[in-house]
């Protein structure tokens, strides 16, 4: 998926992947529609909705990690988006400056935000609880308390027993 296109859910997950230093993990809300994060951002601990893209209080987040930004916006409609965002970001593998464009001037320092972590492409949003361990991550969930159905210990069977089918 090109980061070009990220809006809404997509582009919410991908910029709490873009900062495991806030992020430890992610899930999801409201039946899947909305991202959540647990973190803790220089001391202030997150618990709970996180929507950049549509929450500059969210999107704060992003901007307190630029080192230089350039926001604009054009009246004339661009096929990128009228708003645009030039910035070098703290934390960035990437050297120099990246460019993004979008609808909005957060929609724009947003994706330039995920373009500077993970280059011009993603991955598709995956909507299971996770943890951010860098730029990778790792599912969490408990696992089932019964285990594997058919693997049941049985206390009277012998070693070897293959014992009678189901009925």
């Amino acid at each position: 998926m090109n980061v070009a296109d990220l809006t809404g859910l997509a582009l919410d997950y991908w910029v709490a992947r873009s900062l495991p230093d806030f992020v430890r993990e992610i899930y999801f809300t409201d039946s899947g529609e909305t991202v959540a994060v647990r973190g803790s951002d220089r001391g202030r601990p997150w618990d709970g909705r996180f929507e950049p893209s549509t929450s500059w209080e969210a999107a704060g987040v992003v901007l307190d990690r630029a080192r230089c930004v350039e926001l604009s916006e054009s009246s004339a409609p661009q096929t990128d988006g009228p708003a645009r965002c030039v910035a070098q970001f703290e934390g960035s593998d990437r050297k120099g400056k990246v460019e993004a464009h979008g609808a909005t001037t957060r929609e724009a320092l947003l994706r330039a935000f995920v373009k500077s972590r993970f280059g011009d492409t993603v991955e598709e949003v995956l909507r299971r609880p996770q943890a951010v361990l860098g730029v990778g991550m790792a599912l969490v969930g408990a696992p089932s308390a019964i285990g594997d159905v058919e693997d049941l210990p049985r206390p009277d069977a012998q070693i070897g027993d293959i014992g009678t089918a189901p009925r």
